[in-house]
């Protein structure tokens, strides 16, 4: 090439927006680091250091949970076949609504709330999904939901 532009632009990396309280939010469009951030709600953490730390323990909280209803066993091998299936359907509703909001999260592109997302689901894994707290090996059925 010869070292022209073609006309095309790269794609900004961040987008002012008016949250509605007079105050300018930055919509990013790739990774950053900070705690001026929106995340899941309109102007929500904001800036306050207090609320970010809040949103990272919910992301947190999100992403064990999801673990968790990955690997719980709560229907009863004897629970009629009804029951267990709405139960199972219910517990797969849950199961997919978490992770999405957790999905959602991660999408505002702060490299914290990454980071944590992560942290969650593997710390859930050790917990509820690993062998390490088993003493036996895994029966031919380990939870109630089939794997993401």
């Amino acid at each position: 090439m010869d070292g022209m532009d073609h006309g095309m632009a790269s794609p900004p990396s961040s987008m002012n927006m008016n949250n509605n309280t007079g105050m300018m939010m930055t919509m990013h469009m790739t990774f950053f680091w900070g705690k001026n951030s929106q995340i899941l709600f309109s102007g929500w953490p904001g800036t306050s250091s207090g609320m970010y730390a809040l949103a990272l323990i919910f992301v947190f909280v999100l992403a064990v949970l999801v673990e968790w209803l990955s690997h719980c066993r709560l229907i009863k091998p004897e629970s009629n076949h009804v029951v267990a299936g709405l139960i199972q359907t219910s517990l797969h509703a849950m199961r997919v609504g978490l992770a999405y909001l957790v999905m959602l999260a991660v999408m505002s592109f702060n490299g914290g709330v990454f980071l944590i997302a992560v942290v969650g689901h593997t710390l859930g894994f050790l917990l509820f999904g690993s062998r390490l707290f088993k003493k036996s090996t895994p029966p031919s059925k380990t939870s109630d939901l089939p794997p993401c």
